[in-house]
Formats: C-alpha cells, sequence, structure tokens
C-alpha cells in the first residue's frame, strides 16, 4: 500500500502520485497523516470519499483520546455516511518519529517484542482485524524483523508494517518476517520516477 500525506502535496500531486504508485503496482493507496488527518490526529479530518477507513485505535498511546475519543466523535460520522468501517490496531514502534510524538506513545522497544506480541493479541481478542507495526515515516530503519516475527507467530489476523522502508532489500526483508502488507510513504514522494516503488512493490510480491 502507498501512503499519501495530504500535508505534504497539493490534492494535484496527490493525484500524479496516486496515478504513478497504481502504475508502479501498488494495491492500494492510504491518505493520512500525523499532524493533519486520522493517522492518529483528529475526527475532524474524515471524508466520505474515501473506500473505506481504518477504524484505529492507538493501543500503546498515553492519550486515551487516540485510543477510543476521537474514535467515539467518528463513529456516528462513520456510520451516517456508511464508509465501511475495519477496526484496526495501531502500534508505534521505536523510534516513532512525528506518529510517536502526535499520538504520545508509550514506544514499543525495538530489542524486545514481549509488549508488541501483548498488544497484537489484545487487539485479536479485542476483534480487530488488523495490527499496524509502525515504525514512523522517516525513520532510519524499518520495525525489527524479530518483531514482525513475533506478532506474526502470535496472531491469526494480517499484520502490517510501515516506516523506514526505502529499498527492495528493506521490503523483502519485511515481508520475509511476516509482513502481510508492506507500506510505503516517504519514498513515493521522494522519488517521482516511480522505478523506486515499482521495485519495491516487485519485492513484496516476491515474497
Amino acid at each position: 500500500m502507498t501512503l499519501l500525506d495530504p500535508d505534504k502535496q497539493t490534492p494535484t500531486d496527490a493525484a500524479s502520485l496516486s496515478s504513478e504508485a497504481a502504475s508502479a503496482g501498488t494495491d492500494a493507496i492510504m491518505v493520512g497523516g500525523s499532524t493533519g488527518v486520522l493517522f492518529p490526529a483528529s475526527a475532524a479530518n474524515l471524508s466520505p470519499h474515501a473506500d473505506a477507513l481504518y477504524f484505529m485505535s492507538l493501543l500503546n498511546s498515553r492519550d486515551p483520546r487516540l485510543i477510543v475519543g476521537e474514535q467515539r466523535l467518528a463513529a456516528p460520522i462513520v456510520r451516517a455516511w456508511g464508509l465501511e468501517a475495519i477496526p484496526m490496531a495501531y502500534l508505534v514502534v521505536e523510534p516513532g518519529m512525528r506518529a510517536g510524538e502526535v499520538g504520545d506513545a508509550d514506544l514499543i522497544s525495538r530489542k524486545n517484542p514481549t509488549v508488541a506480541v501483548q498488544y497484537a493479541l489484545a487487539a485479536q481478542m479485542l476483534g480487530m482485524k488488523l495490527v499496524y507495526l509502525e515504525a514512523g515515516s522517516g525513520a532510519p530503519e524499518p520495525v525489527p524483523d524479530r518483531v514482525i516475527r513475533a506478532v506474526r507467530d502470535a496472531i491469526d489476523i494480517p499484520v502490517v508494517v510501515g516506516g523506514g522502508i526505502r529499498t527492495p532489500e528493506a521490503a523483502h526483508l519485511v515481508t520475509r518476517a511476516g509482513a502481510d502488507i508492506v507500506v510505503t510513504g516517504t519514498i513515493v514522494e521522494v522519488a517521482r520516477e516511480g522505478q523506486a516503488l515499482r521495485r519495491i512493490i516487485e519485492a513484496v510480491k516476491a515474497g
């Protein structure tokens, strides 16, 4: 999946980037960012034009607003618009970057997967359909293999991994570790020719 942050480009550029990403073989476009829209921020920036909405809970936030508060405000709007809501646990892993700061996250350690596994199991038992492991946009490295693998082995629902995935090699390692969905963002904004993203997508789909 390709992530586009509305704060980082105009609507026209976003449309162009989406087209380029689709041509490169991405399976879906995610729209969101840590400062402007619900990723994680506020229910105020929901859009009725989305095909579906990740109904996210930042489980390792210290702020109840991002665990269930904004979701409480969003729920009647989502129902009124008839948007498909996909319940997802959002877990921010060190270094977390801007997502960790805005989300006031108690960052999950890169060295010990125990807490990540506990959160992931809790998410599954709460009925969530996805677990998203986020290193943060612009992170120096992706979520470590051992954390991804431990979470993948512990739960039956799909694992989404994002943050710090800028090369085919990194994408391949994340996929091999057990990521069911790989999210790229910054690389799309920087490498506009599309070939960088195409190589990453090929590495993911090659397994």
